[in-house]
């Protein structure tokens, strides 16, 4: 059987790479007790891929992960038999077992199928460009930003290693200041459908909020932050650093620092926008 897994990444362990990442959750499965398939081959490995991976630092409650399993399930059990092994970082919040496919047919991963990703990104206090604007200003500015017809940015392609001019514009599907109040976001993006509880799928009844601290933090200090919905994958990535390093571009500032923000990825989708998917 095939399943997608969705998990959360927080706290200290944001500061680990996707390979360690990977390596983590071979181990976690096997104290898990799950019955997973290996590969053929002089050096078999776990049979398992994950999705767009995450950048260090950077915290996400929308990670998935495949995994294709040699024993039966249901998806509460495996939700469960994984959160006895994972440590204080990695939380599993839901298992989707993927419908069989016809005879040829070859599977798409979690990762050719992301098209688009939703991110809470909040300037730091110390910021030495946005920060020494008032939230009323950044708002305003933020208004007009998005307002324009193009964005003209340009973006790195590390393959070639080279560098290509692109607009933005059309792969921000969702960009919004958001004022928050205690721990709440109050401005939000267009809701994607979830999935209900069933015998394929099966999600945690209450998810913590993962970025209660970054939403609370900017409430005490009155940070500026944003809801973006951005393009996804491995056809038009579109990093939620390279938005905000071309809003305050927008302002004036020519050298943006790098590290000025914080990220928490919300979720991942496949389809086409604005009829978008949960993966």
């Amino acid at each position: 059987m095939n399943v997608r897994v969705r998990f959360a990444k927080y706290g200290a362990v944001k500061f680990i790479g996707h390979l360690d990442v990977l390596r983590y959750f071979q181990k976690a499965v096997r104290r898990s007790g799950l019955k997973i398939a290996y590969s053929q081959g002089f050096h078999p490995h776990q049979i398992m891929s994950f999705a767009s991976p995450l950048g260090v630092g950077i915290t996400s409650e929308g990670e998935y992960m495949d995994m294709e399993l040699t024993a039966e399930y249901t998806p509460q059990e495996i939700v469960d038999a994984l959160n006895t092994a994972m440590v204080e970082g990695f939380t599993v919040l839901s298992a989707h077992i993927l419908p069989d496919l016809e005879n040829g047919r070859k599977r798409e991963t979690a990762m050719s199928l992301v098209t688009a990703a939703d991110y809470l990104v909040t300037v730091k206090e110390n910021d030495t460009f946005l920060g020494t604007k008032s939230l009323a200003e950044l708002n305003e500015a933020w208004a007009r930003f998005i307002g324009q017809e193009s964005i003209s940015v340009i973006k790195k392609v590390k393959k070639s290693n080279s560098e290509t001019s692109i607009d933005l514009k059309p792969f921000l599907y969702g960009a919004v200041a958001g004022t928050v109040s205690g721990d709440t976001v109050e401005a939000s993006l267009p809701e994607v459908t979830a999935r209900k509880n069933d015998n394929t799928f099966y999600e945690v009844p209450e998810i913590p909020d993962f970025a209660s601290e970054q939403k609370a933090l900017c409430a005490e200090k009155g940070l500026f932050s944003v809801l973006l919905r951005v393009s996804a994958g491995s056809a038009d990535n579109i990093k939620p650093e390279l938005v905000m390093e071309a809003f305050a571009r927008f302002l004036g500032y020519e050298e943006v620092e790098e590290l000025k923000f914080r990220i928490h990825r919300l979720d991942m989708y496949t389809g086409e926008n604005p009829e978008l998917k949960r993966l």
